[in-house]
């Protein structure tokens, strides 16, 4: 095993932030903090994992409302997502006030992530796919190795990701998970945005939206 990974539920959305950390180093990432800093913060302590950076699946606000304030924190860069996320993450002062959200201000990621792109995490490395559907910039990172995949919004044990956001597209939703997602193999376990986990063979078998049998 190169990688642990701890999931810590954040915000009433109870969206699943994760913090990986590289065994080899002791360093690691957070993925999508969507909030409560300190309850992440201390989950790290207690994985002695020290934070180099944090990775960013989408721009929803339950998803990265907290990043900025960790980066600036921890003075560490933020990955993530795909530029055409740009709008949503401009917006966050409205979203998270329109939702009675706590205040996020807007923010830039210091990298924009491309199909294709490799991450690091200590000495590990994940790949990054670019899924949208659920938002036109989201991005799904793979750690092969392990058969890990962070897959935000896109994907959840027997449902997929909403689409009626704005620049949300059910099509496409629907291709990033057929066409990109589960040729990676029924073996990779998906840490989804909220909810259990699960592997693209279950929901290949048993998901009603795209399991295998509704494509004949």
């Amino acid at each position: 095993m190169s990688i642990q990974v701890s999931i810590v539920p954040v915000t009433a959305y109870q969206q699943n932030c994760s913090i990986v950390k590289c065994l080899a180093t002791g360093r690691g990432a957070v993925v999508d903090p969507g909030g409560d800093i300190e309850r992440i913060l201390e989950a790290a302590r207690k994985m002695d994992v020290v934070i180099e950076k944090i990775l960013l699946t989408h721009g929803h606000m339950d998803h990265c409302a907290a990043a900025d304030v960790l980066r600036q924190r921890l003075q560490v860069s933020i990955e993530g997502p795909q530029r055409e996320d740009d709008f949503w993450i401009g917006k966050l002062p409205e979203w998270c006030q329109m939702a009675g959200f706590p205040h996020a201000d807007a923010f830039v990621p210091d990298r924009w992530l491309e199909e294709g792109d490799t991450v690091t995490v200590g000495e590990q490395t994940l790949e990054v796919l670019h899924c949208p559907g659920h938002t036109p910039g989201h991005v799904v990172f793979i750690h092969q190795e392990q058969k890990v995949a962070w897959v935000g919004d896109v994907l959840f044990q027997g449902s997929i990701g909403r689409t009626d956001f704005p620049r949300g597209n059910h099509q496409q939703l629907l291709s990033s998970i057929r066409d990109k997602l589960f040729p990676l193999g029924d073996d990779i376990t998906f840490i989804p945005g909220h909810g259990p986990t699960s592997t693209f063979g279950q929901e290949r078998r048993a998901n009603p939206f795209v399991a295998d049998s509704r494509y004949g």
